[in-house]
């Protein structure tokens, strides 16, 4: 992250969103670059480096959204905000398959998209470690390790490829093993307090989340009319 403000860099083939976004971006006080297609993307992150975030149109000409995703996050654990007219969750999911930090459904108010990307930013500053000694505990016969200082998260002794994002939702799920926490709790906790978005995200990660996790993922219960609770270890 850099020292100064935030460096984004805005992806859309459309010449009026970028601006839309970038005039946006410039008025919080963030640095802004543009480009207009895939290959122009990464050529710009290739060539400019500290950039802090990626907000990326996965319906772009020449090498799409995806593609752009793919060769972003082999080089780079940089943020990426997906924008896209594509409203079907399949896609959303494959976008966080793919290591996307947000997924933002157009059309979307370019006020709730400056809040969106100050909560990305502030979810991938450094943390300092974090001792929780209920943590581990409650992981036990689970199947799940988790290293708060190191950010990693193993499944049956494999490490898994999670997004700070799922980091932080398993983190919290598991330090109140046993209790039931509403989406808007997790959205409170996890998105931050003021995060303008469909609640139904929640799910979404959710179900990111058990598919990584494999057999793992079974830990984390739906709770039906209520959210969700990951499962307390037997005599704790």
């Amino acid at each position: 992250m850099s020292a100064s403000e935030p460096l984004i860099l805005v992806a859309d083939d459309e010449a009026r969103m970028r601006k839309l976004v970038c005039d946006y971006l410039r008025r919080e006080g963030y640095t802004t670059l543009e480009a207009a297609d895939g290959r122009e993307t990464i050529a710009l992150f290739s060539s400019k480096p500290g950039i802090d975030l990626v907000i990326l149109d996965v319906m772009m000409p020449d090498l799409d959204g995806w593609v752009v995703l793919r060769e972003l996050k082999a080089k780079s654990a940089v943020p990426v905000i997906m924008l896209t007219a594509k409203s079907e969750e399949e896609d959303e999911l494959f976008g966080f398959g793919l290591g996307a930090d947000e997924y933002i459904r157009k059309p979307v108010s370019p006020r709730v998209l400056v809040a969106r990307v100050a909560a990305v930013i502030k979810r991938s500053l450094p943390k300092p470690p974090e001792v929780d000694a209920s943590l581990a505990h409650n992981l036990e016969g689970s199947g799940i390790a988790v290293d708060t200082s190191a950010h990693r998260i193993l499944a049956k002794g494999q490490e898994i490829a999670a997004t700070p994002l799922e980091f932080e939702l398993l983190v919290l799920l598991a330090t109140k093993a046993g209790t039931v926490l509403s989406r808007d709790r997790i959205l409170d906790t996890v998105w931050g307090i003021g995060w303008a978005g469909d609640p139904r995200t929640v799910d979404t990660h959710i179900k990111n989340l058990r598919l990584k996790l494999g057999d793992a993922g079974a830990a984390i219960e739906t709770v039906r009319g209520f959210g969700y609770r990951f499962a307390k270890a037997e005599g704790a």
